[in-house]
């Protein structure tokens, strides 16, 4: 005979009946792996504050479950976890850590590590790692990339290989760097007298548009006249039609450095070595006024007070005004002659090696 709740819910059936069902055991009741007798239903009493109060990080129970049984979240729970003090042995990693990092900035913590095993220490890089973390350090690793090329944009030869600059304003060369601030990039360009090495002009902006390199052109034009030539890389900023007029209206020749070859404006790439390792890495600058500030008076100090090695430890507004003890040349490291006479050694070495 056909059951009559053919149809109907098991629920429905074993309600109809008068069966009550029983519930599935729990498998690997938590109540008896607790050994407290706790019931499978959390039961929540009492406000947050206090719950968290009842966690014990020396008790029987594990973390985890205890916070399941209080019902709080455990990240809330090792937040308010009072942090161990720095042990002998980290607080002199920490002196060491620091004093490397001011002879070598640039150190990141596989170099740290490397450095202090050599010293006798037995560290790996995360402990390095942490350490450096709590000191606030980082080695300095590139930024953005400053020379960008606009692909719609003219570029220009580079004038300048061979030839000796042997009076100011013959040559004026540029480039911008970044600065690395606390929430971000600062930019900074200059315009140099090759001759002399005076910075002529400069600004910093916090991004990276043509604008504030032409001023910073405009400036040095309006203040020390108009070079011969005029040297740049082939960043977007320095092919652009607002840079570019500005140049050509005021009858300078443009040069330009090939691609991948920084050494082509060695002189403005020195200035950004002496500017951070002299001034921005110690100063340590955490805003634009400060940058700002501390720039004003570090050029100030460099055109006028600091003695240059490779001027006869003259200043360059010295050698500026007095057109003497001055002079600059980027030369070639081969002649055409000798790196046709290097490919074919190559070759005949590579012909060499197929044969055998």
């Amino acid at each position: 005979m056909e059951c009559a709740c053919h149809g109907v819910r098991p629920q429905a059936r074993a309600k109809a009946s008068g069966v009550r069902r029983r519930r599935a055991p729990v498998r690997g009741d938590r109540a008896a792996e607790d050994g407290a007798g706790l019931a499978q239903k959390k039961v929540w009493t009492g406000p947050v504050e206090a719950r968290r109060g009842w966690i014990e990080f020396d008790g029987k129970l594990s973390i985890v479950r205890q916070c399941e049984l209080a019902g709080v979240s455990r990240a809330t729970v090792y937040a308010r976890q009072q942090p161990k003090a720095d042990s002998a042995d980290d607080l002199l990693l920490c002196r060491l850590i620091d004093e490397e990092y001011t002879r070598h900035p640039y150190y990141g913590s596989r170099r740290m590590a490397v450095y202090l095993r050599n010293q006798g220490y037995s560290v790996n890089r995360k402990r390095i790692q942490r350490l450096m973390r709590q000191l606030g350090l980082a080695g300095m690793a590139p930024g953005p990339n400053t020379s960008k090329p606009q692909p719609e944009h003219k570029v220009y030869p580079y004038l300048l290989r061979g030839v000796a600059v042997t009076r100011p304003n013959q040559v004026w060369g540029t480039d911008i760097t970044y600065i690395r601030l606390p929430r971000g990039f600062a930019y900074l360009v200059a315009v140099m007298d090759w001759y002399s090495r005076k910075v002529l002009s400069w600004r910093i902006s916090n991004s990276m548009d043509a604008s504030f390199c032409v001023d910073c052109l405009e400036e040095a034009l309006r203040q020390h006249g108009t070079p011969e030539i005029f040297n740049s890389d082939q960043g977007s900023q320095f092919t652009s039609h607002a840079f570019i007029d500005v140049l050509e209206q005021a009858g300078v020749a443009i040069s330009m450095d090939g691609r991948g070859r920084c050494l082509d404006n060695i002189f403005v790439e020195r200035l950004w070595r002496n500017v951070k390792y002299e001034d921005v890495y110690l100063k340590g600058y955490t805003n634009m006024q400060e940058l700002m500030c501390g720039l004003t008076r570090y050029f100030v100090d460099y055109n006028e007070e600091r003695p240059h090695q490779s001027l006869g430890y003259q200043t360059p507004n010295v050698v500026y005004s007095t057109s003497a003890g001055g002079g600059a040349m980027i030369v070639d490291r081969f002649s055409r002659e000798e790196k046709a006479e290097t490919g074919q050694r190559r070759s005949a070495a590579s012909e060499e090696r197929t044969i055998a």
